[in-house]
């Protein structure tokens, strides 16, 4: 009898205890693991350009996927459907993200274009694609901000775009299986916006709420 009354606790305890250590061990997880490493600090801010909706873009405060169109605008029409689809419709609901595109001055006009075809083609409201217009030079100079890798064009463009936390802070890998520091995403490739954008997209949004629970948490003890 008392073995068997013995075995009915153990059994009840490991129902009770297995649960919160699985929990405990992935809430641990969320906060010493997944962190998105910062690769670049002090990316100027961006809020004197000019912008096509007229009204000031800032990276503080804000999750910003930021690429660098230039004046190569035929040539983004695949990075731009592909971010779309494969970013921006899972993650724009988020009050603070947004996308942020340089572009070289005078060509508003065509932006217009490619927002109406992507807007008309895929039925998504782009109403947080946020396109700046810069000098050739003024697009260079925020691009080398970054400190990365990558290597904009003559047009001053890439398809490589970049994730910055709300504080202007490049986020990325610093141990990608692949290239070891990954700066940025491949727009033109839909593999790489799936199996690594989205997933670092998920880390840093993850991260942010953390930090938002736990600010709610202390004001109000």
């Amino acid at each position: 009898m008392r073995n068997n009354a013995y075995k009915k606790y153990l059994v009840l305890g490991i129902l009770f205890v297995f649960p919160i250590v699985i929990y405990l061990f992935f809430a641990s997880g969320i906060n010493n693991f997944a962190k998105l490493p910062v690769l670049t600090k002090d990316i100027p801010e961006i809020e004197r350009w000019t912008s096509l909706s007229g009204t000031p873009v800032k990276f503080n405060n804000k999750i910003t996927i930021l690429g660098f169109w230039g004046n190569d605008l035929e040539e983004k029409k695949g990075d731009a459907f592909n971010l779309n689809q494969k970013i921006y419709k899972r993650f724009y609901q988020f009050k603070d993200f947004q996308f942020v595109i340089a572009v070289q001055d005078s060509l508003q006009d065509e932006i217009k274009e490619i927002i109406s075809e992507i807007e008309i083609g895929v039925g998504t409201d782009m109403v947080k694609w946020n396109f700046i217009f810069g000098t050739p030079n003024e697009i260079e100079d925020l691009f080398d901000s970054l400190k990365s890798d990558v290597i904009l064009s003559d047009k001053q463009s890439t398809s490589t775009v970049f994730i910055l936390d709300r504080e202007s802070k490049l986020r990325g890998r610093d141990d990608d299986e692949d290239v070891g520091t990954l700066y940025g995403y491949n727009a033109s490739s839909v593999a790489s916006l799936n199996n690594k954008m989205t997933d670092d997209v998920k880390v840093i949004l993850a991260e942010y709420r953390l930090a938002l629970k736990k600010n709610n948490s202390n004001r109000q003890k």
